[in-house]
C-alpha cells in the first residue's frame, strides 16, 4: 500500500520542473512513473493529476476500485452544481478542506487509500477546484486502457434502451470503430437541437439534427437572395 509520503515525493519526477517548483506537495506513484506507461497522454494540471493517479492505481493494483471511486466522486459532483464552486473557493481553510474530503469519502464510499490520499493532496495543493476536470481525464485513460471507443449521442429527448441499443449495434459494425475496440455509449439531452441526433463518436461529429439542417437551409436562403 502506498503512503501519502511515497505518493508525494515521487510525483516530483512526474510533473515538470516549473509545476513541481510552485507546489509544495505533489502526489503520483511510490516509484518512477516510466515503468506505467499511461494508455492516453494528457494535458494541462488536471491531466498531470490524473495521469499520477492512474500511475499511482497501477502500482497499488488497485485500478479497478479506484476506477470505481472516481465513477462514484463524478456522480457526487454531476448531481450537485454547486459543489464544483465550493471546491473552487479560495477562501477555503485547512479545516474546511479537510471536511470537504472527509465528506467526499464518506458520499463516495471510497475504501482504499489511493484516492483518499490523492483527494488530500488536492486539498493541500490548493487544488480541490481541480477535481472535476481530473474526473474527466481519469475517465478518458480508463477508456483508453479498457480499449473503449466513447460514443455519445445528443438528441432533444432522451432515447430508450432499445434504441441506444440498435445504434451501438450499427455503428459498432462501421468504420468509425477500430478492430477489438468496444464501444462506451452515452446519452445526452438537449432540446436546442430540436430534433434528430447529433452523433460523436472519438474525434468525428455527424450532426443529423433538425437544427443543423435548419440552419444550412437558412445559410443557402441568405446566399441566394
Amino acid at each position: 500500500m502506498l503512503s501519502r509520503q511515497a505518493l508525494l515525493r515521487s510525483m516530483r519526477a512526474a510533473v515538470p520542473q516549473r509545476i513541481a517548483v510552485n507546489q509544495t506537495r505533489t502526489f503520483a506513484a511510490a516509484a518512477a512513473t516510466e515503468s506505467v506507461k499511461p494508455p492516453v497522454a494528457l494535458f494541462g494540471l488536471d491531466g498531470t493529476y490524473a495521469t499520477a493517479l492512474y500511475t499511482a492505481a497501477v502500482k497499488t493494483s488497485s485500478l479497478d476500485p479506484t476506477a470505481k471511486a472516481i465513477t462514484s466522486l463524478s456522480t457526487l459532483v454531476e448531481k450537485d452544481p454547486k459543489l464544483a464552486a465550493i471546491l473552487s473557493a479560495p477562501t477555503l481553510s485547512a479545516a474546511d478542506k479537510s471536511a470537504i474530503v472527509a465528506e467526499l469519502v464518506k458520499a463516495a464510499g471510497i475504501q482504499g487509500e489511493t484516492v483518499k490520499n490523492f483527494l488530500n493532496t488536492l486539498a493541500e495543493n490548493n487544488r480541490l477546484g481541480l477535481l472535476p476536470g481530473v474526473i474527466s481525464k481519469f475517465e478518458e485513460i480508463i477508456s483508453a486502457a479498457r480499449g473503449e471507443v466513447e460514443m455519445v449521442i445528443t438528441s432533444a429527448q432522451g432515447l430508450d434502451n432499445k434504441t441506444l441499443s440498435r445504434l451501438e449495434a450499427a455503428v459498432a459494425k462501421s468504420a468509425y470503430v477500430g478492430a477489438g475496440k468496444k464501444l462506451k455509449v452515452t446519452n445526452k439531452v438537449n432540446p436546442d437541437i430540436v430534433g434528430g441526433l447529433v452523433v460523436e463518436i472519438g474525434d468525428r461529429t455527424i450532426d443529423l439534427s433538425v437544427s443543423s439542417k435548419l440552419a444550412k437551409m437558412n445559410k443557402l436562403l441568405t446566399d441566394t437572395l
